[in-house]
């Protein structure tokens, strides 16, 4: 079955914040000029209908919906919000809901939001832990802390808010294991990778979403860019020296710590492309009703010629970032190339 809604994930600058640190993805100064063409290639040259806007700033995550609704896209509203705790991300979801409610408004029933995203690992009341490291240990320990209630407890009171405050469609990314109450939602979401734990159950496993009679959508998949990350068990992650990244983006200090990879890899965007077209057509296989990949750039995750400090290769982007300020040769006016990846999800997202 063809899927209704394709769509990929656009970053407009995401704060993860942990003990002590923040990191923010995207360079300080978002374009929206490039931002308007970035958008029109995903409509028109990925053949996407609709795009899963992300980040912290709820105005450049306003704005950037702004943009995509008047070019005929449809949107996934998704503000991100790390570590914080539950009252706090109620008030900055409902705010977020707050200020794209009048886009919505004028143009009903394309735009979701996506209330709150793997928030049992994410926001700290849910499992014990300081960490997201030390919530899964939790977790690993005691299993049935997943059965305690408070996740679903917390989604009922934060879609009572919202929806006295938005609207539209409201969903909720999930982890594959969080056992969620979807009674709240008009649509059921999964962030649902497929590696070589999975591949074999990948349909199967979708099951039990899809037994629910509501549409089911993949709010997130994708792989990385070397050999290997399809069956290393994590999705490929971990693979930046973390260290060098955090000074990077310190001030003052940063420019003499320069991102790299802590070992040797091997790109291999042949790799990224067949895992991400097999998973497409599996989806479609299974009958749900959307998906939505990530992602379309990481700006921060530079490629380079030396492996070393091709950290694009630790990008789930369709798009490697160019060094030195260089301009692509598919779009001269944009700093970076499409990877081998962007054609197939090209040719699986074109009308048939």
């Amino acid at each position: 079955m063809r899927l209704q809604h394709r769509g990929i994930h656009y970053d407009t600058g995401t704060t993860f914040r942990g003990p002590g640190y923040e990191i923010s993805t995207r360079r300080a100064d978002l374009n929206f000029s490039v931002v308007r063409r970035e958008l029109e290639i995903i409509r028109d040259d990925l053949h996407a209908n609709a795009v899963r806007i992300g980040g912290s700033d709820v105005t450049r995550v306003t704005a950037t919906t702004e943009i995509a609704l008047n070019l005929g896209l449809e949107v996934w509203f998704s503000p991100a919000f790390y570590e914080y705790q539950s009252s706090e991300t109620t008030s900055r979801l409902v705010a977020a809901a707050r200020a794209v409610s009048a886009l919505e408004e004028a143009h009903p029933g394309r735009v979701v939001f996506v209330a709150g995203s793997e928030l049992t690992l994410f926001m700290p009341d849910l499992l014990p832990g300081k960490d997201v490291a030390s919530r899964l240990a939790a977790l690993k320990a005691d299993p049935s802390l997943l059965r305690d209630g408070k996740l679903n407890d917390y989604l009922a009171s934060l879609t009572a808010v919202l929806r006295s405050t938005f609207a539209g469609p409201l969903i909720y990314a999930a982890l594959p294991f969080e056992q969620v109450d979807w009674s709240p939602f008009d649509y059921v979401g999964v962030d649902y990778y497929r590696e070589a734990r999975t591949k074999e159950r990948y349909v199967e496993m979708l099951q039990a979403y899809l037994a629910t009679g509501k549409p089911v959508i993949i709010t997130e998949f994708g792989m990385r860019t070397f050999r290997g990350a399809e069956s290393s068990g994590v999705l490929g992650f971990g693979v930046t020296d973390t260290t060098r990244l955090y000074l990077h983006t310190r001030p003052v200090i940063g420019r003499f710590f320069r991102p790299r990879l802590n070992g040797n890899y091997e790109r291999d965007e042949a790799m990224q492309a067949r895992e991400l077209g097999e998973t497409i057509d599996e989806l479609e296989r299974a009958g749900v009703a959307g998906a939505l990949l990530s992602t379309f750039a990481t700006p921060e995750a530079l490629t380079n010629d030396d492996p070393r400090y091709d950290v694009d290769m630790d990008s789930m982007s369709i798009v490697k970032y160019l060094p030195n300020g260089r301009r692509g040769t598919t779009y001269p006016d944009m700093p970076w190339e499409p990877k081998e990846s962007f054609a197939v999800v090209a040719r699986h997202f074109a009308p048939h």
